[in-house]
């Protein structure tokens, strides 16, 4: 019953909004039209288009928040009026009421305001869909930020998950790429992030990561926490200065270089995937800023970290491949890579998954960003993946909608930037890593601990085996233990031999060095 008055609230809102107007406007037909201006009939629809879809999104929730935001990013697929109004909602959602707000705080502490900070202002400085950010002074004058989790969001998310699981059931059933498109999967995903991100001391832990993996980097700032004041509705942390990345006039007036700043955002989002496998997946220029102090100027200072990406070893290997086999337009390395990857039925044919791949992404090289629309391409792909009947991979959905936040952020600060170039040399280091000496060398040092523990073992344990092998013992056992014992010679092997080739080569390198003088 719950799903049927809040499916009848959404329909209510599209109507009071017109936006069953805006996407029926589209259309030349003239009896589109005609229905159309029967469907306005006494309704009074004298906003501007952007602003009655921001407000619908608005109205309907946190959930549809968030689709506004991503679509705000495409202006390449928008009107830049309806852009500027959707843009609105990364950091200008209306905010609940100062007094609900101090409220808050008060419990999340069972303290008076005044007890905690020495200042705290009433006015929110960002309002967004989850949560809203007041600035505020600690009693040892530390300058802080204060985000506060809106009340009540809890039974608004989960009503419209529970409608997003019921359509997603709806369409596996009814709609003949229901199986493949996995949307019950993709739910779930969605459902998980959301969760995750009503939890604060979550978002915090996630920042703490975030700034751990980023410090070498020297690219981008993240705020410290303040632990002692991070509860599950309430967190603290580090104040940060900076320009908001969608206001380029001021960064330019700064003296911030632009284009540098758009490679920068690329080099950052690849080390996040491929390096650590742990990304920043709501990076709309709400959540962007650009420091213009002194000590770190022209670097990244990301913000709001409740919702995160992660990546499996597998997931980050069959992804850089991918990326590397695009970039050099080897179509049939991609089309084998779904076929070993299991993305792809076992019998499709790998010529003309090659063919098709290639239709898609060749007339995208060697173009500006300016002249490339991602979202075409995805398209695309998604047509052609629809007649090969590829899976679709919820654990990358996430990576799919921060590609998109990417594409939009690079083309705003530079539409001259070549995604493909400024990515490849990047990737094919991150691919050298793996797959040379570094990374063997540091693969086995992961390993270390755990052969340091069995090698030791080993000698006694095949002893205590074969001794059982003559009394009828579980000849599975055995073989498992030798195997192990197989498994180490060849790690033994692979060391001395390492060892012995790298000695060599550092030999013959001195020597050459040595004769050249």
């Amino acid at each position: 019953m719950r799903h049927l008055f809040r499916l009848v609230f959404i329909v209510f809102t599209v109507l009071r909004f017109g936006l069953d107007e805006l996407a029926l406007s589209g259309f030349k037909q003239r009896w589109v039209r005609a229905l159309v201006r029967v469907m306005t009939l006494g309704r009074r629809l004298d906003a501007p288009p952007g602003r009655r879809l921001r407000e619908a999104l608005e109205r309907l929730g946190p959930i549809f928040v968030k689709f506004g935001q991503v679509l705000s990013t495409r202006r390449d697929l928008l009107p830049p009026e309806v852009a500027d109004e959707l843009a609105r909602l990364q950091d200008r959602v209306p905010p609940f009421p100062a007094p609900v707000a101090r409220a808050l705080v008060e419990k999340a502490y069972g303290l008076p305001i005044e007890s905690v900070f020495a200042s705290f202002e009433a006015e929110p400085v960002a309002s967004a869909s989850i949560a809203q950010v007041h600035f505020a002074t600690l009693k040892d004058g530390r300058e802080v930020a204060v985000k506060v989790l809106r009340p009540g969001m809890l039974a608004v998310i989960d009503d419209d998950l529970s409608l997003l699981r019921t359509l997603a059931r709806w369409v596996e059933r009814l709609s003949a790429d229901g199986k493949r498109l996995k949307p019950r999967e993709v739910v779930a995903e969605f459902d998980k992030y959301l969760h995750d991100e009503l939890d604060l001391v979550r978002e915090a832990a996630n920042a703490a990561q975030l700034r751990r993996n980023m410090e070498g980097l020297d690219l981008v700032l993240v705020p410290e926490m303040v632990w002692d004041l991070c509860t599950s509705g309430v967190i603290v942390m580090e104040r940060m200065y900076g320009v908001p990345i969608s206001q380029t006039q001021r960064l330019r007036e700064a003296g911030v270089d632009i284009k540098k700043l758009a490679r920068d955002g690329v080099t950052i989002f690849f080390t996040q995937v491929f390096r650590d496998g742990f990304f920043h997946a709501d990076m709309h220029p709400g959540n962007i800023q650009v420091s213009v102090d002194r000590a770190t100027f022209g670097r990244y200072i990301a913000l709001d970290f409740g919702i995160m990406g992660t990546l499996t070893e597998v997931d980050k290997d069959y992804l850089a491949q991918n990326f590397i086999a695009f970039f050099r337009r080897d179509y049939k390395r991609v089309a084998e890579l779904h076929l070993e990857s299991g993305w792809v039925p076992p019998g499709t044919r790998v010529d003309e998954l090659e063919g098709a791949i290639r239709a898609v992404c060749e007339p995208h090289f060697d173009r500006p960003l300016k002249d490339i629309s991602l979202g075409q391409v995805l398209l695309r792909l998604f047509q052609t993946s629809r007649r090969f009947n590829v899976e679709i991979q919820p654990q990358l959905v996430l990576l799919q909608k921060t590609l998109l936040n990417i594409e939009g952020l690079g083309r705003q600060l530079d539409p001259e930037l070549d995604l493909w170039s400024t990515a490849k040399p990047f990737l094919e280091r991150w691919m050298n890593e793996q797959i040379g000496w570094r990374g063997l060398v540091e693969r086995l040092k992961k390993e270390a601990p755990h052969w340091a523990q069995i090698v030791p073992e080993l000698p006694r344990l095949v002893h205590h085996a074969l001794q059982q092998r003559g009394q009828g013992a579980d000849a599975r056992l055995v073989e498992t233990l030798l195997a192990e014992q197989r498994h180490t010679n060849h790690l033994l092997r692979v060391l001395i031999y390492g060892g012995l080739g790298f000695a060599v080569g550092v030999i013959a390198t001195v020597a050459l060095r040595w004769s050249a003088g």
